[in-house]
């Protein structure tokens, strides 16, 4: 939840299914970043 208040405290969209629209929106793009940052481990032996 930290996360997600970190892009925007409030919600630009009023209507209830545009508010939730953006929020996964928001979700998806936390999502990647964390895939993009997350290291690739490899296994040696």
């Amino acid at each position: 939840m930290r996360c997600l208040k970190s892009f925007d405290e409030r919600m630009m969209a009023r209507d209830r299914e545009r508010q939730s629209a953006e929020i996964h929106n928001r979700i998806a793009l936390m999502n990647r970043f964390k895939a993009l940052g997350t290291a690739e481990t490899i296994r040696v032996a």
